[in-house]
């Protein structure tokens, strides 16, 4: 049996490496890669996985110009992990079998960014879904799923890695029947459909007038990529961790409460004390060490949305 795989971040190599040890990858197809700082050029984790196991790759900047090259190889199976590219209808009916690795459970969280919006909303569940891939975005009959539980301490990033790991387990473990027809999957309920956006730039931003709460699960759901920041009058201070702080405050959001052993802000409701920042161009540091010799925030300061 041969499989077309498709995928691009981190998520999708333990899926494409499992299946590469039991079955015959025919073509790996990922996003082409980008120039990054100083003129480098950085592969994919897909792109990089498939070059250092020599499969066949290729990384189009648009798919579809690529659908006959695709249909050529003749392969029984199509399956996506976080490609990334919407998959045209010719590629898809070329295939008996055309699956995707959801990091959600569907019909909850479909789009591009389902495990960034399950943190940001609070979810105290997510999981992974295999599903039929279909004309309609994450639509598609339903094979298999499997629940995770989200800890507090979770971030997008350990996340990303979580549902990776269950859902090369789960892909490996429901295949068999899926080609056997011994699956046939479920239609998923129209009704509890959910979608979650890629995420915006101006989402990238921590208003501080928003309650403590849903600062830290923004800052938790664009942990450690992009990374969510603290606009201070035009300084950009990434902030990768942070904690709420219980203790009553009657300040204004954006107050600045202490600079000592550490950073406290006032949000709407209750300060929040950050954990881990990270200012531009330099590596992430803990919050205490950063306090040490800042010159951005000063106590009794008070930050808005408007500082640019």
């Amino acid at each position: 049996m041969k499989i077309i795989f498709l995928g691009t971040p981190e998520f999708a190599v333990g899926i494409l490496d499992s299946l590469n040890k039991k079955y015959e990858i025919a073509l790996v197809i990922s996003q082409p890669n980008r120039m990054k700082k100083k003129n480098q050029i950085i592969e994919t984790p897909v792109a990089k996985f498939a070059n250092e196991n020599n499969l066949k790759l290729i990384q189009p900047e648009s798919i579809k110009d690529y659908a006959d090259e695709i249909i050529s190889y003749n392969a029984d199976v199509l399956i996506t992990a976080a490609y990334g590219q919407y998959i045209p209808s010719k590629i898809l009916n070329a295939f008996k079998y055309k699956l995707n690795v959801h990091g959600s459970l569907l019909p909850k969280h479909r789009g591009g960014a389902p495990i960034q919006r399950a943190l940001m909303e609070g979810d105290e569940y997510t999981g992974v879904t295999i599903m039929e891939m279909a004309k309609k975005l994450d639509a598609g009959k339903m094979y298999a799923k499997q629940v995770y539980k989200i800890e507090n301490d979770d971030n997008s990033s350990s996340l990303f890695k979580k549902l990776s790991v269950i859902g090369a387990k789960l892909l490996i473990d429901t295949l068999p029947d899926i080609l056997s027809n011994k699956n046939l999957g479920e239609a998923q309920n129209e009704a509890e459909a959910t979608y979650s956006a890629n995420i915006s730039k101006e989402e990238e931003e921590i208003k501080l007038d928003n309650n403590a709460k849903d600062i830290i699960n923004q800052i938790r759901g664009l942990s450690y990529e992009p990374g969510a920041y603290i606009n201070c009058n035009g300084t950009k201070l990434k902030v990768y961790k942070a904690e709420i702080n219980n203790v009553a405050s009657n300040t204004k959001p954006g107050t600045v409460i202490s600079i000592k052993k550490g950073i406290t802000i006032m949000t709407l409701d209750k300060p929040i004390n950050l954990l881990e920042v990270q200012m531009p161009g330099k590596n992430i540091i803990s919050a205490k060490d950063f306090s040490n010799g800042q010159k951005i925030f000063t106590e009794g300061m008070i930050i808005s949305s408007e500082n640019k």
